[in-house]
């Protein structure tokens, strides 16, 4: 690495899990997909399991965790350097095609000595039924790209009681949740037996399935996605207890540039749409339905806040810079803003740490002293900690930039 090079193009790697669209990613990328296999998420970032590669002077890549580890306290800043001691975050473009998993993050203190357990057990990292893949909590941002849909933390108790009772097959659950006791009422849900689930969910489902196969139900609805999720995860003999929580959580339609915060805690689900998704470095996930991959309910419960959550629907703040938007939230490990700036102007930049841009539209070239980099539609380019460079515009361009709040 040329002494004097502070920013370097970014190759990202796709993840191809199975609920991924076939087309958004790929156009957004330029790559053909023949074989049509889903393009689930782009990732960005220096997480160890699945490291970006960074372009050098030379032509040659290198892993963007290896990279930084080279001199960690100059490419990060001795700030970050000093508090995270790697890259703290972890950038991502999702299109979401069918639903995902009915999920919860840990907290740090839980997912260091929970990984730690892990691997005292011997558990390998890749192991289907791991639950911890690293020791990092994942608190997460996602920024609409398209309309979006997705279930965000418990119902306040009148909105749960309301849609319980208008739900003649679900009414049973409302003495459960006598008094608000939400611990109560999701213990009810996810603990029962596979037999109950079955009994519970299936006149609901036979009600709800053949209203959506004949276009009678709409995505505002909850029996919308229930029979959804019916038609993509139930078997014929084994309902899937993930659809109870579709009746439980918040329901929320995200427009094209409103985001939301999910901290430690906060169950949730995607739905349906694409997004920008800006999160801690790490990929821990627990599952509790909704899902072919590991599920593990105990898990699950032990990290969920059982409280009402109102949803915080952030559109962002002004910038230090002009067309910056930035989406600020509680989360000491990154920060998002997007940058849409007009053709023919110029924007001058300063990295305070290692900072990802990714172009989502239009064109630009980056200049910092000898070094240029044109980026295109779908390209990425990395700024290490103290890099002044200008971005000259020559195609109206929407950037999408991952910081760490100063």
């Amino acid at each position: 690495m040329s002494n004097n090079t502070k920013i370097f193009k970014l190759q990202g790697k796709v993840q191809h899990y199975t609920w991924g669209g076939m087309d958004f990613i790929p156009a957004l990328l330029h790559l053909s997909n023949p074989e049509k296999k889903p393009f689930a998420e782009y990732w960005m970032g220096a997480h160890d399991n699945v490291p970006s590669e960074v372009e050098l002077p030379d032509g040659s890549l290198q892993p963007l965790n290896a990279f930084i580890k080279q001199d960690a306290a100059a490419l990060l800043g001795p700030a970050v350097h000093q508090r995270f001691g790697r890259l703290p975050y972890l950038f991502k473009v999702l299109d979401v095609k069918d639903m995902l998993s009915i999920q919860v993050h840990p907290t740090k203190k839980a997912a260091e000595s929970a990984f730690a357990a892990e691997n005292m057990k011997g558990t390998p990292l890749n192991a289907p039924n791991r639950n911890y893949k690293d020791d990092n909590h994942k608190p997460e941002l996602m920024l609409a790209l398209s309309d979006f849909w997705l279930l965000h933390g418990f119902k306040s108790p009148q909105a749960l009681v309301t849609i319980l009772m208008q739900t003649p097959e679900l009414q049973f659950l409302v003495p459960v949740f006598d008094n608000e006791n939400y611990h109560a009422l999701y213990e009810r849900v996810m603990t029962m037996d596979q037999q109950e689930v079955d009994e519970r969910l299936r006149p609901l489902l036979d009600r709800i399935v053949p209203l959506y196969e004949k276009g009678f139900l709409d995505r505002s609805q909850e029996d919308f996605w229930a029979a959804r999720a019916a038609k993509t995860f139930c078997e014929p003999n084994r309902l899937d207890r993930g659809i109870f929580s579709i009746y439980l959580f918040n329901l929320l339609n995200l427009k094209p540039g409103e985001a939301i915060f999910q901290d430690a805690g906060i169950p949730h689900a995607y739905l349906e749409g694409q997004n920008m998704e800006l999160m801690a470095n790490s990929d821990n996930v627990l599952r509790g339905g909704l899902t072919n991959k590991y599920i593990d309910v105990p898990e699950l419960m032990h990290h969920t806040k059982f409280e009402a959550v109102i949803p915080n629907i952030l559109t962002g703040t002004s910038g230090a810079v002009t067309g910056e938007t930035a989406f600020p939230t509680p989360a000491a490990d990154f920060e998002l803003r997007r940058l849409v700036l007009k053709s023919g102007s110029t924007v001058s930049l300063t990295a305070s740490t290692a900072e990802i841009f990714f172009v989502y539209e239009g064109a630009v070239k980056a200049k910092a002293g000898s070094t240029e980099i044109s980026l295109g539609k779908g390209e990425t380019m990395l700024a290490t900690a103290g890099a002044s460079f200008e971005l000259q515009i020559s195609q109206d361009a929407v950037l999408f930039r991952a910081t760490v709040p100063q």
